[in-house]
């Protein structure tokens, strides 16, 4: 067995579309991730399904894993083999601690890569309609960590060359110690109105802002319970915000949109929504077992006249098995038909004109494809392709992603989703069933919702995802 390699990737600020390429490709092909609490979990939906995932994150004066255990399994999963990814909010050379991990790679002669991510302390203020240098307000910019290992915490540093020479300064994670850094930056002769504003969870849907000038900001934060993680910045540029200001004003900015899944892939629901500002969270997260092929039914596929797919992942299966069994797919004669618009679609891309289920005719012999258990159908055969499970490795994902998330939407987007998704809050532990707008999309689906117990506020007047933004955004939060 030889030694695998390591990536040490920047997920970025919290936007996933913020990644990079070469950091998406180093997930996608990960055999082992280590992941912080900063970097997007969402990220990890990228990954091979057997992949390991392990949480390194980590909370002031609290860590799950130390900086030398996480060096430690880093090396040690490596020597197994394995190509290892190690997951870091921001980029991992600012205040990232990559050069002690690299350090420790290079020491046991482990091969390894490091990915740079775009940093918070840039991105955070460009998302709140702020550039960081600016040739009329700014041609200087500085980060600056807001904590250090003194026992105190408060960073030694050179206050005089901050206060008189560096425009724009970015201060990482410095709330508690925010009183300090306005005392000393007015101390050196920084103007005390000089604007200062902080942006926590900067680039998500949960974005909020607070801003100030360095004599009145500590009032403000202690007033308003403002906490990490967020970024402090410093600066005139900071005035140029009212002006340039663009992903507050998106339509469902404020949104934290729990949308219920069926699917393993990604939904173009969910594309749109966080297009238009909300924070989604697919959920649950599913797996797939592969069952071994119904030789019956294999040696009897062109007796059909009517094939219906249930998924689109179904639609993949049934093809591969047929390949994989050097069948000839012209000797199929039935029409094809699609449940979903993600099944017909899946159909059209492999070059066949297939029709919506309930265009099917009660006449001929009929086979359904799924990859779930399916209604009985006295009428036709069933060829169950592959299992569909609950992913239970994402289930303390999940916990965290809600525990730090206000969640205030659940949006079904059809009655298939309604028990699953039920069934996946139990198996998880997690209860956040109250004080939630509840969206349907389309009666059958509100009729699903209510047969769980659940209220059911309002539904789009059509299930499109165009109605579905245009309802939220036209009710404000908590109100439907």
């Amino acid at each position: 067995m030889g030694t695998g390699k390591v990536y040490l990737v920047g997920a970025g600020p919290g936007d996933i579309g913020l990644i990079t390429v070469k950091g998406l490709e180093a997930i996608k092909q990960a055999e082992v991730i280590l992941y912080d609490r900063l970097a997007n979990p969402k990220l990890l939906e990228f990954v091979p399904a057997d992949c390991e995932l392990i949480y390194c994150g980590k909370l002031p004066e609290r860590h799950i894993l130390r900086q030398e255990n996480i060096n430690d399994l880093l090396v040690k999963k490596a020597q197994e083999g394995k190509m290892v990814v190690r997951l870091k909010g921001g980029d991992p050379g600012v205040f990232g601690r990559v050069g002690e991990e690299a350090e420790a790679l290079a020491k046991h002669q482990i091969p390894f890569e490091i990915v740079p991510g775009i940093t918070s302390g840039i991105a955070a203020p460009l998302y709140a309609g702020i550039p960081v240098t600016h040739r009329e307000h700014a041609e200087s910019f500085a980060v600056i960590t807001a904590h250090d290992k003194s026992e105190d915490g408060k960073p030694v540093l050179n206050w005089d060359s901050l206060a008189r020479g560096i425009d724009t300064i970015a201060f990482y994670m410095g709330v508690r110690n925010l009183p300090f850094i306005c005392e000393n930056l007015i101390a050196y002769g920084k103007p005390s109105n000089t604007p200062v504003i902080l942006i926590q969870w900067g680039t998500f849907g949960r974005q909020k802002t607070l801003q100030g000038t360095l004599a009145d900001i500590s009032d403000k934060v202690k007033e308003a319970k403002f906490s990490n993680p967020a970024i402090i910045l410093v600066g005139p540029v900071i005035s140029l915000r009212e002006k340039m200001k663009w992903f507050e004003n998106k339509p469902l900015y404020g949104r934290q949109i729990i949308l219920a899944r069926t699917s393993e892939s990604p939904s173009d629901l969910a594309k749109e929504l966080a297009a238009q500002g909300a924070d989604v969270i697919e959920f649950p997260k599913w797996k797939r077992i592969t069952l071994p092929v119904n030789p019956e039914i294999l040696a009897k596929i062109d007796s059909y006249d009517q094939i219906l797919f249930t998924s689109p992942e179904s639609v993949d299966e049934f093809f591969n098995i047929l390949y994989e069994n050097q069948f000839d797919i012209r000797r199929i004669r039935a029409e094809l038909f699609g449940v979903s618009n993600k099944s017909l679609k899946a159909l059209r891309e492999r070059g066949f004109i297939p029709l919506p289920a309930d265009e099917m005719s009660v006449m001929g012999k009929r086979l359904v494809v799924c990859d779930t258990q399916w209604e009985k159908d006295e009428n036709a055969d069933v060829w169950l392709t592959s299992e569909k499970v609950l992913d239970s490795q994402f289930f303390p994902i999940f916990r965290r992603i809600f525990d730090d998330a206000v969640i205030n939407t659940v949006v079904f987007p059809n009655s298939a989703s309604v028990e699953p998704f039920m069934r996946g809050l139990r198996e998880c532990g997690i209860h956040l069933m109250e004080n939630v707008q509840i969206v349907s999309m389309g009666k059958k689906t509100m009729n699903a919702v209510m047969k769980q117990g659940l209220p059911v506020s309002e539904m789009p007047k059509q299930a499109t995802k165009e109605a579905l933004v245009e309802l939220l955004a036209s009710k404000p939060i908590g109100i439907m």
